[in-house]
């Protein structure tokens, strides 16, 4: 894969639960991780003394984080709707030449922060909260 433009990686949100998603406003930097846990099956008749992990078991999660600034405030305030309603709306994240990645995620953090001379900023961290769907670019 070629190197990416990181304002590619976008964060979108389903804004009135019926599928119309908006990047999230002002998102300067974005990231996304993909987790499994594995399930240890390792016995004394393992061979070699190696460890053994059962195949597909185990559970799977996504966390997504981004910083940015104030742009727009429909999905500002969707948001924070989002976060204090303790909903778990479908979001998109599209990864490129890589994929999109859509399903049911939980706002696990919303911070805002500004300095006197500056612009007010806030930060987003999105846990998965159910199963995600993958689809390749």
């Amino acid at each position: 894969m070629a190197a990416q433009n990181g304002k590619d990686l976008l964060i979108k949100l389903d804004l009135n639960g019926e599928g119309l998603f908006e990047t999230i406003a002002g998102l300067r930097a974005t990231r996304v991780s993909f987790n499994a846990e594995s399930v240890d099956v390792t016995s004394l008749e393992s061979q070699g003394g190696w460890r053994e992990l059962l195949a597909g078991a185990g559970v799977k999660s996504a966390s997504i984080s981004g910083s940015g600034i104030f742009k727009d405030s429909d999905t500002d305030m969707r948001a924070r709707q989002v976060f204090f309603d303790g909903l778990t709306p479908d979001f998109q994240v599209i990864i490129p030449d890589f994929g999109i990645v859509s399903g049911p995620f939980q706002v696990t953090a919303l911070e805002y922060a500004g300095s006197n001379n500056g612009e007010a900023t806030y930060e987003l961290s999105l846990a998965s909260a159910g199963m995600l769907d993958f689809v390749a670019l």
